[in-house]
Parts: structure tokens; sequence; C-alpha cells
């Protein structure tokens, strides 16, 4: 027995969770005696390992055996993505404090919370703290900040995963950054579930000179894929049709569960499987629930505790219960059609049997056929534990501006020792003193050309050398402003007579004219009128249509495409032993006789020739966000070598580009439009990175203050910030071109929305293939979804259907020819 195994605090935690017939896991006990030998560090464990108890009984063994060592206050700070994890959190924490004996108050602050708590803190704080990234900043931008984190000896980063590669986890890192600029024996611990660049995580997270360790449990969470087939392989697969069709294989599996989260992609998807469901089963009506981030609050905090208690048969939900939250009644995961990345797909299948000796059931339900490979490249991935990096942002102005004027704020801060402190992150370390003093000067003057307008000097010097934000509008509408999520307008939906549904984007709602119906938290709604940012609607019965949000659709990610292009080469094997790939073989050998399956060292190209023109197809397996590039790419190339213009389409396996005039392209020609020369020169000449960056900057502007969204209860809408920040962005190109925030702008183009990265890295790839140039006399397997997705913006779902069907019967009567 060590030691530390035999100090009191130990053995009392010990002892209380052997009362409870548990024992401690290995990367348990290693987390807590490194934090008692005041380490700061890491850990990863699968879901439902008790990774919280990992860090947070560490904390309490460290007091129970230095308890001079910890004043009165808040002691530690812990961070989640989610509100509603927060109070998940909390309850569990103090339970587990009450029962220890202890006298410590865990508590959240957050946007729920009520103002009278909020009050009652800010006199005197809790010993432990939840809150958001967001929530944070914002106490740091209280006056009372330095009382606050005065005694503070330990900050908690929870899911660091699902912050690190996103303006939320910069946030941490300047916060984080700031606390240990002021308190140097500050311990700072991450909690994370399995990434690829582990190592780079806790880098990013901790990147001080500091004692930090790495904690990866041993122990693996045990995952059961099971795919649920359709009746029959339907040879031309269409996206999205297919899930409805399976609604009759879906409600046995709830039926038989205990308890059930059906995951979809998508709010609207999540919209129409929970009537798709009602209208299968009837009698799940009051067992079954609808949960995403569009829902009232309220609704869905009794939907989370309603489940929790094992009330509820199932619930539909979208990525807003991938998180944490413990449901311990919910024996079965159903995912409707792709997860689209591996650690995502693992992260769903935990919610399932979530004490660590069950297994996560996931049942994965297709939206169209070829969904199926996915299928089995995801359940190699999971053999394999070939999970996504998730790779971290740097040099992002628009926040760090943001965070310089809250910690003005909260008291102020001195520029030199500031400036000392944020070099230390990850993000800001290639930060030059020159850009150092261009946003100081961008927070206190607006920068070269803010100087003429009052409402961009926000901080001033004070005669102590100190830089403060004095006037109190200033500060409100600042505080109002906190945050990097900048969310298309939202318009409120409610009831006519009172009563609060959820929110829908204000594009969509914009688009019904008064008496059309629409589908929101599973009811049927009636739109009366619109006033300002609200909808008021009355209940109604019909058909209706179901909103689309913006942005719903998630990228294939990077590992799950290599595995997809290794699994489809696989499939050409009749012999496979998969039971997918066994039963997607007729679809396959269609495939092979109409066109080609690719093999992983090649790419396969199809031209196609139909009433209505000439397609030519390529089959990347990069996700629909590289493929959107590469049209515009390969349209750019093709018009150099003779002019022609393109429509052009794409799904997550490849894109089309479709033109009424003959598409001519040899074989040498073809090659040297997928050439990877010239590549980003291209790309820049064949997009309008000008318009994409005006867009990005939108965001940017809202984040850093150009423009204000939100003004005294108030929101602006999309026009009007879209038009405020569009002035802001000519007026820098023209006048200020080495802005930070308009090279931001381009910068997050190229990185995020293009995928800089990725896109060379594929044509890399392509470049080192054999190029396959086949000739099909009708669609294939591979190109029919495409074609669809491509009717999808200009047909009602009735004509698409109609128009599906004589296309998949015009393909018949052509290979019956060719027989």
């Amino acid at each position: 027995m060590s030691n530390f195994e035999q100090t009191s605090g130990y053995e009392i935690v010990s002892s209380w969770l052997k009362d409870h017939g548990r024992t401690p896991f290995t990367f348990q006990r290693q987390s807590w005696e490194k934090i008692n030998n005041g380490y700061c560090g890491m850990v990863v464990a699968p879901t439902g390992f008790g990774k919280t108890y990992s860090v947070f009984l560490g904390v309490l063994i460290d007091y129970m055996n230095h308890p001079n060592s910890y004043k009165k206050g808040l002691k530690m700070v812990w961070i989640t993505p989610l509100r509603s994890l927060a109070k998940d959190l909390a309850r569990a924490m103090q339970e587990a404090i009450d029962q220890i004996g202890l006298d410590w108050v865990v508590e959240v602050r957050n946007g729920d919370t009520d103002v009278k708590i909020k009050q009652r803190q800010s006199k005197q704080m809790p010993d432990v703290l939840l809150l958001t990234p967001e929530s944070w900043h914002l106490l740091l931008a209280q006056k009372g900040r330095d009382k606050f984190f005065a005694h503070l000896k330990a900050v908690v980063i929870d899911e660091w995963h699902e912050l690190l590669s996103s303006k939320r986890g910069v946030m941490v890192e300047l916060a984080t950054a700031y606390l240990k600029s002021k308190l140097p024996n500050l311990l700072i611990w991450g909690i994370t579930a399995t990434i690829g660049n582990l190592d780079e995580a806790m880098h990013v997270l901790i990147p001080y000179a500091v004692k930090k360790i790495k904690i990866i449990a041993k122990e693996k969470k045990l995952i059961d894929v099971v795919s649920v087939f359709p009746p029959e392989v339907e040879i031309l697969p269409w996206a999205g049709h297919l899930g409805g069709k399976l609604v009759e294989q879906v409600v046995p599996i709830i039926l038989e569960s205990k308890s059930t989260i059906v995951f979809t992609n998508t709010r609207s998807q999540s919209e129409y499987w929970y009537q798709l469901l009602l209208g299968a089963y009837p009698d799940f009506a009051g067992q079954l629930a609808l949960h995403h981030g569009s829902i009232d609050i309220h609704i869905r905090t009794w939907i989370e505790e309603a489940l929790s208690e094992g009330k509820l048969k199932a619930v539909v939900s979208t990525s807003s219960l991938d998180l944490g939250v413990d449901f311990k009644p919910v024996d079965t995961v159903i995912q409707v059609g792709s997860s689209k990345g591996v650690a995502r797909f693992m992260q769903r299948a935990g919610r399932s049997g979530h004490s660590p000796f069950e297994v996560s059931k996931i049942y994965f339900v297709p939206t169209h056929s070829l969904e199926l490979i996915e299928v089995a490249a995801l359940k190699e991935a999971v053999k394999i534990n070939l999970i996504e990096d998730r790779e971290p942002l740097v040099l992002c102005y628009d926040v760090l501006v943001q965070f310089l004027v809250s910690i003005a704020l909260g008291g102020g801060f001195t520029k030199d020792k500031l400036y000392e402190a944020l070099k230390k992150t990850f993000s800001f370390q290639w930060m030059t003193a020159e850009d150092w003093d261009w946003c100081i000067s961008f927070i206190t003057v607006g920068g070269k050309i803010g100087k003429n307008y009052e409402e961009f000097h926000k901080v001033v010097k004070n005669e102590e050398g100190l830089y403060v934000v004095e006037k109190r509008r200033i500060a409100m509408l600042h505080r109002m402003n906190i945050g990097v999520i900048v969310s298309d307008a939202m318009v409120k939906v409610k009831f006519l007579g009172g009563g609060y549904i959820g929110m829908v984007e204000e594009y969509f709602i914009t688009k019904l004219k008064q008496g059309d119906k629409f589908i929101l938290a599973g009811r049927v709604l009636e739109l009366i009128r619109m006033k300002e940012m609200t909808a008021y609607v009355r209940a109604s019965q019909g058909k209706a249509i179901t909103p689309s949000w913006l942005g719903g659709r998630l990228p294939l990610s990077s590992n799950l495409g290599g595995l997809l292009r290794k699994k489809l080469a696989d499939s050409k094997n009749p012999k496979s032993r998969e039971e997918e790939l066994k039963f997607l073989y007729p679809l396959v050998a269609s495939q092979v006789d109409k066109s080609h399956i690719p093999s992983e060292d090649e790419f396969l190209v199809e031209k196609i020739k139909t009433k209505e023109g000439y397609h030519l197809f390529m089959y990347p397996f990069e996700g629909r966000l590289v493929h959107e590039v590469m049209s515009s790419l390969m349209a750019y190339r093709i018009s150099q070598l003779y002019p022609i213009s393109f429509s052009m389409a794409m799904n997550d396996y490849g894109f089309e580009l479709f033109s009424d005039t003959e598409i001519v392209l040899s074989e040498e020609q073809l090659k040297h439009i997928l050439r990877k020369e010239d590549l980003m020169k291209d790309v820049t000449a064949s997009i309008n990175a000008t318009e994409m960056a005006k867009r990005k900057f939108r965001d940017i502007a809202v984040v850093s203050g150009y423009v204000i969204q939100n003004q005294y209860g108030k929101q602006q809408n999309n026009k009007s910030l879209q038009a405020s920040s569009g002035i802001i962005f000519q007026v820098l190109e023209e006048h200020e071109p080495h802005n930070l925030l308009l090279k931001q702008a381009y910068t997050e183009v190229f990185n995020q929305q293009l995928e800089e990265p990725r896109l060379v890295r594929a044509f890399e790839r392509i470049n080192s293939s054999t190029i396959i140039y086949k000739f099909a006399e009708s669609f294939t397997p591979l190109s029919f979804p495409i074609k669809v997705d491509s009717l999808r913006q200009s047909l009602s779902s009735e004509d698409m259907a109609s128009r599906i069907q004589r296309m998949q019967e015009q393909s018949k009567r052509l290979n019956r020819k060719r027989r």
C-alpha cells in the first residue's frame, strides 16, 4: 500500500465508495494521487467509467489531507460545454459531498440560473461552481472578480474534446491563462473522451512548465453495433427515404428495450422521426419525447428528468443529448443515418449501458442503402480504435479582443503583464508585439477606422496605468454579448394565448404566409402573425412542413472517409464475411456492371449522358464540404480549357458537374484538371473568396464587438447584421487591409470552410492513384444519390418522388436493352 493510500482523505473516500458497492478504477486512484501531489493533468476514459469522480474526488481528498491550504470561498471551478450537463453534475457532486460528510456547497451559474442566486453568489461564492465557458467569462467581467477567485485551487475542464477545436475552447485557454497568471499554483485538469491527438489536446489545455500527466484508463467500453437492414437492397439508392420505410423495424427495437434514445443528425430529421414513430405506433403517445436545441429549455429539462427516472420509453434527439448526462435507464441507442464521424458514433453509443460493465448497444438505421458501407466502416473504426483528431484554433483575434474588454470591465489589466500571460497560451503563442499593440488600439480607439466613432472607444487607460471600462452603457452592452456562438437570428415561437414553444431560424419563418402550418417540438402549429422577432401560432392538425435549420448537416470526417474507401473496395469480394457488404452485393455488382468499383489506390470518374444533358461524376469520399470546393475547382479548370457552364450537386461520397453542353475531356485533360499543382491558387480563382470572407466576417464582427447583436433584450436580425458587418468589411478592405480581424476572416475561409489541409491531402492522394475514367449509359448506384440531391433544391417532395421513380424505371429499361 502506498503512502497516499494511507492518508485520511483517501481512506474516507475509499470507505464511502465501498459502502456504495464501488471500487475505484486504477486511473481514478492515479488521478487522486497526482492531484494530491500538485500535478496538473488530463484524464482519458470511456463514457460511464467515472471520469468526473477521477478529478472531483481527487480535490476532495487533497482538501481532507491538507485542510489548512484551502481558504473559505470558491475552491474549484468546473467548466462544462452544456448547461444541462452542469445541473446533473452538480446534483451528483453535492450528493457525494453530503454522504462523505463535508460542508462544501456545489452550485451552478449560467444563463438559466435565477438572478437572485447570482446576486447571492456574488456576495458569497460556493465551494464548487459549475460554469459554461460563456458564464466563466461573464464572471471575469464582474467587478468582484479578484475576490471571487482569490482562493481558487483547481480549474477542471469537462468534455475538453468538445471544446478543443472551437472558439469556446479558445475562451477556456484565455480564462485559464489569466487565472494561472494570478494564481501560479492553480491546478488545471481536463477530462476527455478519446481523441486522436491526445498529446496535443493536453498541451493546448496545459501549455505551462508545471508538473503534468496524462492518465489513460486501461478499461475499454464494449460496443455492440447492429445494422437494421431493409427488406431488400435498393440498386439505385437515394438519401432520406429509406429511414421512413424502416420505421416498422425500429418500433419493435424500442418496445423490447427499457428506454431508448433515437439519435438524428439534424433538428428537421428529429421532428420528422418523432412524427414517423407516433404514426407507426400511436401507443407511443405520452411515452415518446422530442429533444433538440430549439425547444424551450423547460420542456428539455422535463424530458431529461423523465428519461433519468425511466418515465419515457424513447426520446428522439439531436446531438443535444450527446454529452455526459447519465441516463441510467437507457439500454438502447438507435442512430438514424450516418453519424459522419467515429468519435461522435462512439459517444452516442455510450449513452446506453452507461455503467462500466454493461455493453453499449447501438442500432444503425440507414437512410439509404449505401450508408450500410458506413456501418461496416464504423465497426472497423471501433475495433481498431481509430478516432479523429480535434484541431485547436489559433490566433482568433475576435475572441481575444472580446476577452480584453471583459478583463478591463472586471477590474482592469496592465498591458505588459497580460501580454506575458496570454503569450503562454497555445492559441496566441505566435502573436507578435505589433499584433498585441493592434488589439490594444482596437479596444481603446477602434483601430484605424474607429477613431472618429465613440462607440468603438470601449477601454481607457486610467491614471494608475490600468486598462478599464468606465462607461456604464459599454459595460452593459458588452456583458449582453459575451460569447462566440453567433447563430442565425432566432425567432421565438409562442401561442397566441401565451406559452413559449421554442425557436426557429428567421430565414425559415419569413418564407411562411399567415395560415401556413409547420411542426415544432412535435406539434403542428399554424402561423397567425409575426411581430418583430416573435411568431404567434395556434395548435393545428393535418399536413405541415418541418422547419429546416441552416448548418444542420454534419461533415464527414477524414478518418471515416478513408475507411469508407477501404470498405467500398472490399465490397467487390462476393465472399466477404461482413453482413453489410454481403447484403449490398447486388448493388455493388450493378455498379461493377455499369461502371466500376474503385480500389483504395484508384480514383473513379464517371461520364453519363441522359435526356436532360451531360453529367460528370467524381468520387473522392471526402465529405460534402470538401466536395463543394472540389466541384467549383473542377468546373473552373474545365472552363479554362474551353467555355462551358455547369450546375453542381454533391453528397458525402462525391459530386456532379451537369451541363446541357457536351463535356469533352480526354484522359490527359482529366489528369490535368485533377493536378495538385496550383491547387489553392485555382481554388481562390474558382470561388468568390471575398464574398465568403465577408460572410465569415459577420460572425467575427459580432464576437469582436464591431457589430452589436443583442441590445437591451432585442436581437438584431440577420439582414441588418449582414448589412452592418458588410459595410465595415468593405471599409477595412479599402482603408485597413492589414486589419487582424479582416485577415482572420480569410484565414477561417481557407482553414475551416475550404478545409485547405484536407483538400491538399485529398489531391495528393488522387494524384498518386490510378484514375479510372468510365462512360455509363445510365445512372449508376454511386451517381444516383448525388443526382437525387440536386433535385431536392428545385422540386417538391411529391414531384421528386415521381421523378425518381421515372429515373429508376428508365435505368431498368436501359439495362434490359443492354442484356
